[in-house]
Order: C-alpha cells, then structure tokens, then sequence
C-alpha cells in the first residue's frame, strides 16, 4: 500500500492526535523563551503579558545607556559668574536657552538636558 493511500485512509478527525507530537517538538525546539529586559523607563512586561508576542521571534533590543547614567559621568562645570546659561550644546542637537542662577552653594542642573554648574568662589583681598 503506498504512501498516499494509506494518507487517504486517515481520517480527518484523528488528523491532531497524529500531529500533536510533532507540532509540540518544533514549538518547543525553535522558539526561544522570552527574555523581558527592563528599559529606562522602568518597563518590563510580565511573564503572561500578552504584548510578550512581538518578542517570540526576535531579541528585545534595550539600549543600556541610559541618558540619565551617562550625564551623571559629566563634571559639574565651575563658572565664576553668579548667572549662566545652558542651551545644551547649540544648534540642532541642543535645546532652548535657560538661564541657571548660580548664588545658592552647590550644583545647579540645567531643567532640559541635566548638565551641572556652580559657582567657583572668588576671594578678593
């Protein structure tokens, strides 16, 4: 009996119980598990959410450089006036022009883009 008859002869209601062992083999062996990674802004999906189904496929792609790490690794800028201004570095990449009263002892960040200034003494005899 070939091949094809014997296909023919199954019948159709029996067609996932024959199945099923090999459909579970090949979910189980080429899907990887998802692996949530937290983004900066704290997200991260449980493990029965069901937006986990974008990643099934495909690597979840966080940067790990988060902005308010990296500007952390910036120095404060000592600046001898009691006013300066900050405008993020000019241009396209910067922001609007802010004005950062500099009297109060300490660091003072910039409201748009967190780089740090204060105020370097000056003694006068």
């Amino acid at each position: 009996m070939s091949f094809l008859t014997r296909l023919n002869n199954v019948r159709v209601s029996n067609l996932p119980r024959i199945i099923a062992p090999f459909t579970r083999t090949l979910v189980k062996d080429t899907v990887a598990p998802i692996t949530d990674i937290e983004t900066h802004t704290g997200q991260k999906f449980d493990k029965d959410d069901y937006r986990l189904v974008r990643f099934i496929d495909k690597e979840k792609h966080v940067n790990t450089e988060f902005a308010i790490n990296l500007i952390e690794e910036v120095p404060p800028k000592a600046c001898k006036e009691r006013v300066v201004w900050c405008d993020g570095g000019s241009g396209p990449e910067g922001h609007p022009r802010v004005y950062i009263n500099l009297d109060k002892p300490g660091n003072h960040a910039c409201g748009y883009c967190g780089l740090r200034f204060f105020k370097k003494d000056s003694h006068h005899h």
